[in-house]
């Protein structure tokens, strides 16, 4: 039976590691879950708060918005049932046509703005959330390897990728409370944000601003 790419791969591996292994230096893993870390440090909790906050009010001021455009379309039909009286003059039928092309423009108008203030508000949300992810995850990883340092390892590997890693190798409580340790004085002690239940289905074409992993308040 032929032997599968994968223990091919393993059986060369090994035999590269016999032949070299003499003057190699001992190799010490260590394995930090980056995940897990992130979502339990204290900056993480009080930025998420402040996004979800931004992101209500983006919201509400979306609502508003809609509900305008909504009042603009019902003035609309009901002036379009109007057109349609057959004793209406020539004179009076073509007043209410120019009225309804003023309206239309003006429904037009609002749907833009909603729309460009949908797009821009949320990338706005979500660019200061990627930000901040991209600063804190570079943060932890110093303190990871710090602590792994600490310990003696010699190779630190994230723990996600990984199909499976010994316990023994983990070290992400020990970040969790090195990071604790520095924490400041004057910040709040505020528990992690439990998993917000998620947010009602919007109607068809009612856009919502969301964030990756914020979710709005009800």
């Amino acid at each position: 039976m032929k032997k599968s790419i994968q223990t091919l791969f393993a059986t060369a591996l090994i035999c590269a590691f016999s032949l070299t292994a003499h003057a190699q230096p001992v190799v010490k893993i260590a394995v930090v879950d980056l995940a897990k870390v992130f979502e339990s440090h204290y900056r993480t909790v009080e930025q998420m708060a402040k996004l979800q906050d931004d992101q209500q009010k983006a919201q509400d001021e979306l609502d508003k918005m809609k509900k305008e455009l909504n009042t603009l379309a019902e003035s609309y039909k009901s002036v379009e049932e109007q057109s349609k009286n057959p004793t209406l003059t020539a004179d009076a039928k073509a007043k209410i046509q120019a009225d309804m092309q003023t309206r239309i423009a003006t429904l037009n108008q609002k749907n833009g703005a909603i729309q460009q203030f949908f797009q821009e508000t949320s990338n706005a949300i979500n660019q200061r959330a990627n930000n901040f992810k991209s600063m804190l995850v570079e943060e932890i990883s110093k303190t990871a390897n710090e602590v792994a340092k600490r310990k003696g390892a010699t190779l630190l590997m994230e723990k996600h990728p990984l199909f499976y890693s010994d316990p023994a190798y983990d070290i992400t409580d020990d970040v969790i409370k090195q990071i604790a340790s520095e924490r400041p004085a004057t910040t709040t002690a505020t528990a992690p944000a439990a998993s917000a239940p998620a947010a009602a289905a919007p109607a068809a074409g009612s856009p919502m601003i969301t964030v990756p992993g914020v979710a709005p308040k009800k």
